[in-house]
């Protein structure tokens, strides 16, 4: 039997379900439609911007895509929307 190892996200959602912190939904059908379509609005893809980057900017910004295996448009659109959506935060150096 193959041992499964789980990250902490993983163990922690797992210690809420042991607790019994997760509630079942009324119409389950209904929610799980809804969330659909909130990850479908949230990908749609409909305007498009041009935007100025100094050379060294985009070549770190294709490099980074590059060990993401990502686009590197996609990689720039995923940066802003964590961003605008309080996932990245900007850390002071030292």
């Amino acid at each position: 039997m193959k041992k499964i190892i789980l990250d902490q996200e993983e163990k922690d959602i797992l210690d809420l379900f042991d607790k019994g912190e997760f509630k079942s939904v009324k119409n389950r059908n209904a929610e799980i439609a809804k969330l659909r379509q909130c990850a479908t609005n949230t990908l749609h893809k409909n305007k498009r911007i041009n935007i100025r980057l100094s050379e060294r900017d985009l070549f770190g910004i294709q490099t980074r895509a590059v060990e993401e295996g990502l686009p590197y448009q996609t990689l720039i659109s995923s940066i802003l929307h964590k961003y605008l959506s309080g996932a990245l935060r900007e850390t002071k150096k030292a």
